[in-house]
C-alpha cells in the first residue's frame, strides 16, 4: 500500500488506516480477542501501518487489544489514541486537564505495551480547559519522548489555529464522507493552509454507504446507531437513494460501493487519510482495494453532480452529542 504523510514533520502512513473502534464498543458486543487479533494482524499483512484507538472504546478494552495485537510489529505500525474524557467514559463528561492528559498517557502507554504513542489525540475539545494549556500539556509529553505528534478529534477551525499556535498539530480526525461533507465548508481549508492531516472517521457513513444496511435493519440494542437521527427507520428508508446510485455507479466501475465511498474520499487531497473500521475479515480486504481504485476527473464530477441532487435525511449525531463538536 502506498503512503501519505500527515502534518509537516513526518508522520508517514498507510493511504488506508484502520479504525479500531468497533471492536471494542459501539456497534454492538465486542468481537471475540483472537478474532479481533487475527483482523488486525491481517490488516498489516495487506499493507496498513496505521492504528485508530482511543481510552474511550470500552473503554481501555480497544487499547489493551492494539497492544496484544501490535506487540510483534511494533515497530512498523503507528498507534493513534485519544484521551479526553473523565475516567475514559463519554456518560461521564469531557477532562483535558493537564494532570488528567498526563496519566492517561502514562496508563495508556502500559496498556498499548509501547513505550510511545505515535499520534495522540484530543478526543473532544473542553469547554473548561484552554486549549493552550491542552496543547502546552502534550508539547511537553512530546518533549518527554511519550508522545510524537498530537492530533485533534472534531475540532472547530479557531480552536484548531490556537492549539497549532503552542505545539503543531499533525492530524484533525473528524467524520468525512460521500454523506457529510460538512468540513469542506471551513475545516479542509483551514487545514491545507496550516499543513495539517485529515483523518476522516466513518467514511463509510456507519456503514451504510456499503449497502449492508437497509430500513429492515435490526441493530443490536448496545449499537450506537440506534440513538442516531440519520438510521431511524424512516430515515434509513429515504437515505436508500444515495446507497442505490453508488451501486449503480460502483458497477460501471467494477468496485463495491463501499470502495467508490472511500476512493472518493482519498481523490479529494492527498494529505487525507481515511480510517474504516470492520469486524469482519472480508470487509476488511474489500475496503483496501479501495487504494486501487482511480477515479477520474469525469467520475467525479458524476458523483458530484448525482449528490447535489440527493438530500441526505437525519442528524449525524444526537442533540447532546453535537453539542460537543466544532467547538
Amino acid at each position: 500500500m502506498n503512503k501519505r504523510t500527515l502534518g509537516q514533520n513526518g508522520l508517514e502512513v498507510s493511504t488506508l488506516g484502520l479504525g479500531c473502534m468497533g471492536l471494542s464498543f459501539g456497534y454492538g458486543p465486542e468481537t471475540n480477542q483472537e478474532d479481533a487479533i487475527k483482523l488486525i494482524r491481517r490488516a498489516f499483512e495487506l499493507g496498513v501501518t496505521f492504528f485508530d484507538s482511543a481510552e474511550a472504546y470500552g473503554p481501555y478494552k480497544n487499547e489493551e487489544l492494539l497492544g496484544e495485537a501490535l506487540a510483534p510489529i511494533r515497530d512498523q505500525v503507528v498507534i493513534a489514541t485519544k484521551f479526553g474524557f473523565e475516567q475514559g467514559k463519554s456518560a461521564l463528561g469531557m477532562n483535558s486537564k493537564p494532570e488528567n492528559i498526563k496519566s492517561m498517557t502514562e496508563a495508556a502507554l502500559k496498556r498499548l505495551k509501547t513505550d510511545r504513542i505515535d499520534l495522540l489525540y484530543q478526543h473532544r475539545v473542553d469547554p473548561n480547559v484552554p486549549i493552550e494549556e491542552v496543547a502546552e500539556t502534550v508539547k511537553q509529553l512530546i518533549k518527554e519522548g511519550k508522545v510524537k505528534h498530537f492530533g485533534m478529534s472534531e475540532a472547530g477551525a479557531a480552536t484548531i489555529r490556537k492549539a497549532h499556535a503552542i505545539q503543531p498539530v499533525a492530524a484533525l480526525q473528524s467524520e468525512y464522507s460521500l454523506w457529510w461533507r460538512e468540513p469542506e465548508k471551513e475545516i479542509l481549508p483551514t487545514l491545507e493552509e496550516l499543513g495539517i492531516g485529515f483523518v476522516p472517521f466513518s467514511p463509510l457513513g456507519k456503514g451504510f454507504l456499503t449497502g449492508a444496511i437497509s430500513s429492515d435493519t435490526k441493530f443490536d440494542e448496545t449499537d450506537f446507531r440506534n440513538v442516531v437521527p440519520r438510521f431511524t427507520e424512516e430515515n434509513r428508508k429515504a437515505n436508500q437513494v444515495v446507497v442505490d446510485w453508488l451501486n449503480e455507479f460502483a458497477k460501471k466501475k467494477n468496485a463495491t460501493p463501499a470502495q467508490v465511498a472511500l476512493a472518493w474520499v482519498l481523490a479529494q487531497k492527498p494529505w487525507i487519510v481515511p480510517i474504516p473500521g470492520t469486524t469482519k475479515i472480508h470487509r476488511l480486504e474489500e475496503n483496501l482495494k479501495a487504494e486501487q481504485l482511480t477515479l477520474t476527473s469525469g467520475d467525479l464530477q458524476e458523483i458530484e453532480t448525482a449528490f447535489a441532487g440527493i438530500e441526505v435525511q437525519g442528524a449525524r449525531y444526537p442533540a447532546a452529542l453535537l453539542a460537543r463538536v466544532g467547538k
